[in-house]
């Protein structure tokens, strides 16, 4: 249980905290740790969040105290890091990049001095892990990027960037899962949709799961989308 601490978030929620920098070992035993919570099912609790180093856990003081709630969860902390090595599922996400579909695609490729062919092989040549969730529902906090694609975001942000819409800002990366406000550069979009209330699971991947992104054409992405809407799409999902 080193350097794990229990911090008070107020009347009703408290923050596991397994460290204070983006890392991906200490990501790792925040979603490992998330994932033994879960599975207790402990009373009283009401939501639980993993973020990048920490693990947000919002309860019901009326029904477990925060001294008592704290005395189950430190045994769930040990061993973490003793874990086998976790099995990496992995969501396909079909992009379109091109100018139609991404907007700032040739702006980044001369910011980077590269070719917009280049800028394409090297986003789509990495599993991106889900550090966490948040922004807007199913927004992933991606790590992984290539540095080389690092280019600054605009300096004036768009009131709205369409919902799929794949960006890239400062040395992040991501997709936008419903319309909104943004000033990341727009490489391409993905016709999946990636948050659905529709769905059981309205968002589609959790934190600790991995995009892989798949070049497409345009008319394959007409292809996807019109299967999409009409709910005959199979999402491709796999495990290493």
């Amino acid at each position: 249980m080193e350097n794990v601490r229990f911090l008070i978030g107020g009347d009703s929620c408290l923050t596991v905290q397994f460290g204070n920098e983006i890392n991906l070992e200490i990501n790792k035993r925040v979603s490992g740790f998330a994932e033994r919570l879960k599975s207790k099912n402990i009373s009283g609790l009401v939501e639980i969040i993993p973020t990048y180093c920490t693990v947000f856990i919002g309860y019901n003081p009326g029904i477990i105290s925060f001294e008592k709630l704290v005395k189950k969860l430190k045994p769930l902390c040990a061993g973490l890091h003793e874990e086998k090595v976790e099995q990496k599922k992995i969501w396909e996400i079909p992009v379109c990049y091109c100018e139609e579909y991404g907007q700032d695609l040739s702006d980044v490729a001369e910011l980077l001095n590269m070719t917009p062919e280049e800028v394409i092989k090297r986003h789509s040549n990495t599993d991106y892990r889900i550090y966490m969730l948040g922004f807007l529902p199913g927004f992933a906090y991606l790590g992984g990027m290539d540095k080389a694609l690092s280019v600054p975001r605009l300096d004036s942000p768009r009131a709205k960037i369409p919902a799929g819409s794949v960006g890239i800002g400062g040395e992040q990366t991501g997709v936008y899962p419903l319309d909104s406000p943004g000033g990341w550069r727009l490489i391409g979009t993905t016709p999946l949709l990636l948050y659905d209330v529709k769905r059981e699971e309205p968002i589609l991947y959790k934190a600790g799961d991995y995009l892989r992104f798949v070049p497409i054409t345009g008319q394959t992405f007409k292809e996807i989308q019109t299967q999409v809407l009409n709910g005959s799409y199979k999402y491709k999902v796999c495990s290493e």
